[in-house]
């Protein structure tokens, strides 16, 4: 293609690993060479989880590099070896964009590179649709060594190679947000995307200030696996997962489920267990696919009747410090997480299809009386969408 041009090209391909040359020209090892400088770097780095232990881990870490993930091992190299001015064009899962995992990552590369432009497909399949790869990507340009823009360009598309391409220019405080110490990178992909935000920009009540906390299930089943019972039995209690939800409720147990629907109640498992009581429980992974992203079911101690419940890894839950939670406000909770404008305003902030209690503690909530009321008037839990965001969208358009 240069050639027919009339551009002049000339390309060497290396065969060697590039994560521990570049680690080891980094790092100032005996047996590495001189790190080379690139002005430009166009990448699609591999994904995949790497362990403490692994190769790879170990060639990062002697460049001062700790991360999880390949791709960011990649990317974390790669802009330490781009000059002043020089320029990245990266295609990466936009996992990174949130999260605690993820939080040192951001940091170091929102200190070190000026973002210009995130392009964000509509389809998780699409872009990478022969290869099988079921991964949210991004792609984002950035510069090294200049300060953040004014804007930062935000471009979508459907992911095929023929697909229309929209973009809008956006404050870069709307990207990342001044005061925002997690450096999450929020990318909004569609108009009332914005307006969710702006109605959510209203809310000032935290968590904490509920008096509430959320957590993540205990029950690890692949750890107290000898403790699993597919069905009920004497000296067991009910273990939920994501496919007990049923309409806003819990349908326990399910007999046609794979999953087991209990864990044994001894010294082993206890710490583990929960004392039953009113939770709020949230599907922690959900597909991109799906209605919502935010899915919010019940738990009522009076429908699945137990002194201790296990709830298992894949499910989040809200407590009052331990204990359950008092009826409307649990109901109230319930209709918000459960409505499109906390879906939309989640979707454009969060990078995956995962619903971590993270994500969920930094969430601005009604206060106390507006989520009384909005549970107080709930008629039922499995009312249509429409229905409960009007509920919703009443009372928080009626606060003062």
């Amino acid at each position: 293609m240069c050639l027919e041009a009339g551009i002049d090209f000339d390309f060497t391909i290396k065969g060697s690993d590039f994560i521990e040359e570049m680690s080891a020209s980094l790092a100032g090892s005996l047996f590495g060479t001189k790190p080379p400088t690139f002005d430009a770097a166009i990448v699609n780095p591999p994904y995949r989880k790497i362990s403490t232990g692994s190769p790879e881990r170990l060639h990062l870490r002697s460049a001062g590099i700790e991360t999880s993930n390949l791709y960011a091992g990649f990317i974390y190299l790669i802009h330490r070896l781009l000059a002043p001015g020089g320029q990245l064009v990266a295609i990466t899962p936009r996992s990174f964009c949130n999260g605690p995992y993820f939080r040192p990552f951001r940091e170091n590369l929102l200190a070190s590179l000026a973002i210009q432009q995130i392009h964000v497909f509509e389809s998780r399949t699409a872009a990478f649709r022969n290869d099988g790869v079921l991964q949210e990507n991004i792609i984002f340009h950035a510069i090294k060594g200049q300060p953040q823009p004014a804007e930062v360009i935000i471009s979508s598309s459907s992911g095929n190679h023929d697909g229309a391409v929209a973009q809008a220019s956006v404050a870069y405080a709307e990207i990342v947000r001044p005061n925002d110490a997690g450096k999450f990178i929020h990318i909004p992909s569609a108009s009332h995307h914005t307006v969710a935000k702006e109605t959510m920009a209203g809310l000032h009540t935290s968590l904490a200030s509920l008096g509430l906390s959320v957590s993540t299930g205990r029950v690890v089943d692949f750890r107290l696996k000898s403790a699993l019972r597919q069905e009920p039995e004497a000296g067991t209690v009910p273990l939920l997962y994501p496919c007990h939800f049923n309409g806003g409720t819990v349908h326990w147990p399910r007999t046609d489920a794979r999953k087991p629907n209990a864990i044994l109640n001894n010294a082993e498992t206890r710490p583990w267990l929960v004392k039953s009581g009113l939770y709020l429980l949230i599907k922690r992974f959900t597909a991109k696919e799906e209605r919502r992203r935010v899915v919010a079911c019940l738990f009522d101690p009076a429908e699945v009747i137990a002194e201790w419940v296990g709830f298992e890894n894949h499910l989040n839950y809200f407590h009052a410090h331990g204990q359950g939670l008092e009826k409307n406000l649990a109901v109230g909770l319930y209709a918000f997480l459960n409505s499109t404008v906390v879906d939309q305003y989640f979707r454009r902030f969060s990078g995956h299809t995962q619903v971590n209690a993270t994500d969920l503690r930094q969430l601005a909530y009604p206060d106390r009386k507006t989520l009384l009321a909005i549970g107080g008037e709930m008629k039922q839990l499995d009312q249509p969408q429409n229905e409960l965001d009007q509920l919703v969208e009443k009372h928080l358009h009626a606060r003062p």
